[in-house]
């Protein structure tokens, strides 16, 4: 037997895979962190890309800065704090700053939450606005090319600087984030947001995909239109130090990022494996369905048709998406949702309902998580408990050919994965 351990919410959970099968295990490659953080980011603070130095545009009147919520890892140490310290010492007082939580259609976070990324000091001296994309003012800036409404936080909108800081990773359908996403989408109407998710049946909207991806342009474009001056990005290890730190204009960080998150992130293999054991990350990855399910994309890739993905993700708040939940417990069938996906309907948050059927006609999947079995198979998936990972992969490797390939994720949302194509 060969051990692997996956990250499982805040814990771990240990499997064995028969030795008699070629198991791989598949990981982001290992890259150096910063030997000294804090210093190399206050000096990618000073010396942005495409952009004039802060200093220069230091006499303004509002500087607003939009962040991601919970559901997104806070990177050690957290850049925001570098980043305030840095405005202060060219003079942005703390009353001309305002930072705005990117809720996207998730449930806006509580006050009583927000130090779960944000530190008390920053909490009790900085206007904090938290996004909520059916209640926020917005202000309607026309439409993209692709005809998205561009309805952005007004607030945000109104600064005079505006900025986004976030972690530059792939995404499973917009290609990676980062860079004006944390903003456009973040901060968005929920109009907007389904007008630019709706394309995420495009061929090209996946993971690895920039410039030729419709929804990543769409959102380029919009953050074109609301004029987003300054991006920090980051690039973090497993353990969410920063590898790599991007600071300027929007579109030049992503292009300066980009090729270093493809070496750290992308996994090309030879071909199918008859079996994948994948688990998103752990917290906050795996914090709810709604964000697992962006592993389970990485992990499905690289199954053959007929063949398993056991997916490991603890979701301690279930779905994380009501209207998911009413549309997938309708649904008598995976094929039933992508007819209804076929026929033009969609929805954010039934969305997920789509990702999810498009593998699950393809391959089996079963969700080891602490949701109850009852409500996973409402939601048409096969529900397991960690405490049964091992009896779980027995009972399907008695079932696999003796030549069966194996692959293990531990960080299935940031391992881009990829099956070569020979001739």
């Amino acid at each position: 037997m060969t051990e692997f351990v996956l990250p499982y919410g805040k814990t771990q959970i240990n499997l064995q895979i028969p030795s008699i099968f070629k198991t791989d295990l598949l990981t982001p490659s290992t890259f150096p962190t910063l030997a000294e953080p804090q210093q190399t980011i206050q000096t990618t603070l000073n010396n942005p890309i495409g952009r004039r130095k802060l200093a220069d545009v230091a006499n303004i009147r509002s500087v607003g800065i939009a962040i991601n919520d919970k559901t997104r890892p806070v990177p050690q140490p957290n850049p925001i704090n570098i980043f305030l310290d840095c405005l202060g010492s060219i003079g942005i007082s703390k009353e001309k700053i305002s930072i705005f939580i990117g809720s996207g259609t998730h449930k806006p976070m509580e006050d009583s939450e927000l130090s779960q990324i944000l530190d008390p000091e920053i909490i009790n001296h900085y206007r904090i606005i938290v996004h909520d994309c059916d209640r926020s003012p917005m202000v309607n800036l026309g439409e993209t090319a692709q005809r998205t409404p561009i309805q952005i936080n007004a607030e945000y909108y109104n600064c005079d600087l505006k900025m986004t800081v976030g972690n530059i990773e792939p995404h499973h359908f917009m290609g990676f984030s980062g860079g004006v996403k944390t903003a456009v989408i973040g901060l968005a109407s929920r109009d907007t947001i389904t007008a630019n998710h709706s394309m995420l049946t495009h061929p090209q909207a996946k993971s690895g995909v920039f410039y030729i991806n419709p929804m990543r342009q769409d959102i380029e474009e919009m953050g074109r239109k609301v004029r987003i001056d300054y991006s920090l990005g980051s690039i973090l290890n497993e353990q969410k130090q920063i590898t790599n730190v991007f600071f300027g204009e929007p579109v030049k960080v992503m292009d300066a990022a980009i090729p270093i998150v493809r070496d750290i992130f992308g996994v090309c293999v030879n071909k199918p494996y008859d079996l994948v054991i994948a688990s998103p990350g752990g917290a906050p990855k795996d914090i709810n369905l709604y964000q697992a399910q962006k592993g389970l994309t990485h992990a499905a890739r690289i199954t053959r048709n007929g063949g398993w993905v056991i997916l490991t993700a603890a979701c301690p708040e279930g779905s994380g998406s009501p209207s998911y939940e009413t549309f997938i417990t309708a649904a008598k069938s995976h094929k039933e949702v992508l007819d209804q996906f076929d026929m033009g309907y969609f929805q954010v948050g039934p969305h997920k309902a789509f990702q999810i059927s498009r593998d699950a006609v393809r391959v089996n999947i079963v969700l080891i998580s602490d949701i109850a079995a009852e409500k996973v198979k409402q939601w048409l998936l096969t529900p397991s408990q960690p405490q049964l990972i091992q009896q779980l992969i027995n009972w399907i490797a008695a079932r696999l050919p003796s030549n069966a390939r194996v692959a293990v994720l531990p960080a299935s949302t940031r391992t881009m994965t990829e099956v070569k194509h020979h001739g």
